[in-house]
């Protein structure tokens, strides 16, 4: 397994003893899902944390008419959970989909959470990434739903062109709160 980069994200948050990295490893696997092929199915338990090595995964819930509505998208050298399910030990009420096909290492929420009791370093990377990225990353997204045009949240994503260039423009729409047809109006608009 490569592990380097995962590693090297983790050290990013909170250095890792080498006794916490080597129980950490102990519990990690690797595994591939193809485009389209569900890594978490809504109304399921969440069993894993995943660390996306290659591929692209959206995270989404579906409407009552059967749309997905896409909360977030990961790209390669993030991690990815069903982090309010894990957290309340209840069903998720989101998908995980690999939207690409993905490579992932993978280590399971009640393995890990055991190495939290036990590491105070593991414990003190899982709060650093929780307030990075689940609240300071997260905050201005909400705020933006809130103040924010279609045409300007639009814009936000486009700063991340290799994002935008591996999205849908079903998904980019769903993501942004809009329809298709909006989003084309939008994208003339632009141009």
């Amino acid at each position: 397994m490569n592990s380097s980069e995962f590693l090297k994200q983790i050290n990013s948050y909170y250095a890792l003893s080498e006794d916490t990295i080597s129980a950490m490893m102990a519990i990690c696997s690797e595994d591939q899902y193809k485009k389209n092929e569900l890594l978490l199915e809504s109304g399921s338990m969440a069993r894993y944390y995943y660390f996306i090595q290659s591929g692209l995964i959206g995270y989404y819930t579906t409407d009552e008419e059967g749309n997905s509505i896409y909360k977030i998208f990961f790209e390669e050298n993030s991690f990815v959970a069903s982090t309010s399910a894990i957290i309340k030990n209840e069903p998720s009420d989101f998908n995980i989909i690999a939207l690409e096909d993905c490579k992932v290492i993978k280590y399971p929420v009640k393995a890990y959470r055991e190495l939290l009791e036990k590491h105070h370093d593991l414990a003190l990377f899982h709060i650093r990434y929780l307030e990075k990225n689940w609240v300071v990353k997260k905050e201005p997204l909400e705020v933006s739903l809130k103040y924010e045009t279609a045409k300007q949240r639009y814009c936000l994503l486009l700063e991340n062109k290799s994002l935008h260039n591996r999205l849908k423009q079903n998904q980019i729409a769903s993501y942004l709160g809009i329809t298709p047809t909006q989003l084309s109006r939008i994208k003339k608009e632009i141009n």
